[in-house]
């Protein structure tokens, strides 16, 4: 009896975590971007200090926002054929060259995410450059078991990676240029 007591114990145990990991959703993701940058940090931060400016980023064609680079401010970016980011600001410390956002509405197919956070911090970095690094954290696009290959974990993460290396790119050639 205690025998088969036992056997229905470990039996109970094992499908309890099983169906714990069958009916286990989506994890958060993280992308982390950096870029050394040959200018000195306060012409870096004077380029992607204010909020509402997003012109830096390559296909934002428009940026609107409300309060400035205060906490809760939000901005709209246009991109190319009209589709649109709606982000709001929730930490902001120009003493420490950073600030975080998050996204509060976006179109998956525009980028395959969802609940996305992201934080840009310029620092110093040798022979008077800066390092300008760019990380986000997010879950893919589609909130369910089984996502489409357009919203997995994968696609949210390439997305979020191009994203950024590209304008990080973007944005070092525009401060050594002087463009």
């Amino acid at each position: 009896m205690r025998r088969t007591i036992a056997r229905t114990f470990v039996v109970v145990a094992a499908l309890a975590v099983l169906g714990a990991a069958w009916a286990h959703g989506p994890t958060r993701q993280k992308v982390r971007e950096s870029i050394e940058i040959d200018a000195p940090q306060a012409k870096v931060w004077a380029v992607i200090g204010n909020f509402q400016d997003m012109s830096w980023l390559a296909g934002v064609t428009k940026t609107e926002g409300e309060k400035g680079s205060e906490i809760g401010a939000t901005r709209r970016l246009t991109l190319g054929p009209g589709a649109t980011v709606d982000e709001e600001l929730y930490k902001y410390e120009p003493e420490m060259m950073s600030y975080s956002y998050r996204i509060t509405a976006v179109d998956v197919k525009v980028l395959p995410v969802t609940n996305y956070s992201s934080t840009l911090t310029v620092s110093p970095a040798p022979d008077g450059k800066s390092k300008l690094e760019w990380a986000g954290a997010f879950y893919r696009g589609f909130p369910n078991n089984d996502p489409p290959p357009e919203l997995s974990d994968e696609a949210a993460v390439k997305a979020v990676s191009g994203l950024y290396k590209a304008g990080l790119e973007a944005l070092k050639k525009k401060i050594e240029s002087g463009t």
